[in-house]
């Protein structure tokens, strides 16, 4: 079958427009310039009223892992996790020292922990912090996460915590860039799961980049979109 100039053309400009939308959808680190709804719930202190540090915070990093770890220790919900460890890896670029404690401290807690739940979680909590490093420290000396596969981690998490659509959308966060097949599966049980769901619903459907940007669940599915079709 032929195919006319004018309809490859077309066909070109589609996908060209579509790779130019999934690199918008992504412009900044997603694991840190979002902040997550938590509603209620404790995390680490914060003053800035957009995802960065303000400036005027006077949080002692040195008490950064112990910190973050009663948070962590007090509640079970993965979003308050993603958030809490969002937080920590903007305070622990402060300190290198804490950074690599907390890492630390959380990987060990994988051997520690006495029951497939809590094991999970702190699977996912290594996994997780494993990336936000990733997206913020980047992979110099400056990393002590250098060389974790995160997403590796978080995927055992599931599969030891059981159906946690919390979890798989921290996952379709993780694989935004890919790979593609796997980002499509996380992000379809996250939205199904966000049905039973009222604090991942919120965050579905909160604006990523403000007030006019797509929403969580939209920058996902599209990116899978365009992936597929370029």
């Amino acid at each position: 079958m032929k195919v006319h100039r004018s309809t490859l053309l077309r066909l070109l400009a589609i996908s060209t427009v579509l790779m130019f939308i999934a690199k918008g959808l992504l412009a900044g680190p997603p694991l840190v310039c979002h902040s997550f709804a938590i509603g209620s719930a404790k995390s680490l202190p914060w003053v800035s009223h957009n995802w960065n540090l303000s400036g005027a915070e006077t949080y002692d990093t040195s008490k950064l892992a112990s910190d973050t770890l009663a948070i962590l220790a007090a509640d079970h919900s993965v979003i308050v996790h993603m958030e809490t460890l969002r937080r920590a890896t903007l305070y622990a670029r402060k300190n290198p020292a804490a950074a690599k404690e907390l890492l630390t401290k959380i990987t060990m807690g994988t051997k520690s922990a006495n029951s497939d739940e809590t094991r999970g979680l702190t699977y996912f909590d290594s996994g997780y912090l494993a990336e936000v490093y990733k997206q913020w420290l980047g992979d110099g000396s400056q990393n002590p996460a250098t060389g974790l596969d995160g997403h590796a981690l978080i995927k055992e998490a599931i599969q030891l915590r059981g159906s946690d659509p919390e979890m798989e959308f921290a996952a379709a966060l993780i694989t935004l860039s890919g790979p593609t097949a796997e980002h499509e599966v996380h992000t379809r049980k996250a939205i199904a799961g966000a049905k039973n769901d009222a604090l991942l619903a919120r965050n579905l459907a909160s604006r990523f980049n403000g007030n006019q940007g797509p929403t969580m669940a939209e920058m996902l599915t599209k990116t899978t979109v365009a992936e597929q079709r370029q």
